[in-house]
């Protein structure tokens, strides 16, 4: 079973049982959830959680180095985007765990926003169904340009329409996937045109605004003709 949650709500959960239960947080670098006993990543922070009370598991291979079931519930915040064999992973997080949280960029975030690593950060993006529970899985298309980086504005956007850009799962025994070509192929729009855009609508409907713009153009025109001469 797989279905929406909220951030917030799993929280609680894991406040309520983190004395009882096994929790493990995967690829959160230096940012693990609070009630999680347990951290792993495939870089080696194991230094830094010397002094945070927390065990930290490097993860060299493919195979999550973790018995079956040997957490209660594990916790993948932005984790699966990045994972080369999907299916593989997600396997091996329900042989390690019951139940547990999944987060990932919608694709609105994952077009809107330019990532400070390479093109190809992302290898995979999503959309949830929730007539069929089933969370749909698509290689990365960029379709259209970004033009947002990750900054005051991005965790503005984050706080007021998270709801828009980020899916948040909660499953319990299974997850259920599938891989569906769900995007509708467009033209890429280019930043300037979205921008010319704007202020081409601006204009038509500011008629004082769109004299005083003229004036200016041409008032920076007459200053650049006197530089000339």
């Amino acid at each position: 079973m797989i279905q929406r949650t909220s951030k917030e709500h799993v929280l609680k959960i894991l406040k309520k049982n983190q004395n009882n239960w096994k929790i493990l947080d995967i690829g959160c670098n230096i940012a693990p959830v609070e009630f999680a006993q347990t951290v792993a990543d495939v870089q080696n922070f194991s230094k830094f959680y010397e002094e945070k009370n927390k065990k930290f598991v490097l993860i060299k291979e493919k195979n999550l180095p973790f018995s079956n079931n040997q957490f209660d519930f594990v916790y993948a915040s932005h984790v699966i985007e990045h994972v080369e064999d999907l299916s593989f992973f997600i396997s091996e997080l329900k042989r390690i765990s019951r139940k547990g949280y999944i987060e990932l960029p919608s694709i609105l975030e994952d077009n809107l926003v330019l990532s400070t690593n390479s093109s190809d950060d992302h290898k995979w993006m999503f959309k949830f169904d929730d007539v069929e529970k089933v969370l749909l899985v698509e290689k990365k298309k960029q379709l259209i340009e970004p033009f947002i980086t990750h900054g005051v504005l991005f965790d503005s956007l984050r706080k007021n329409f998270r709801s828009s850009l980020v899916l948040e799962l909660y499953w319990e025994n299974e997850i259920k996937y599938e891989f569906r070509d769900f995007t509708v192929k467009a033209k890429k729009p280019i930043f300037f045109s979205i921008i010319k855009k704007y202020f081409s609508h601006f204009i038509r409907k500011n008629k004082t605004a769109s004299v005083f713009i003229v004036l200016i153009l041409v008032l920076i025109l007459l200053i650049i003709n006197n530089f000339n001469f």
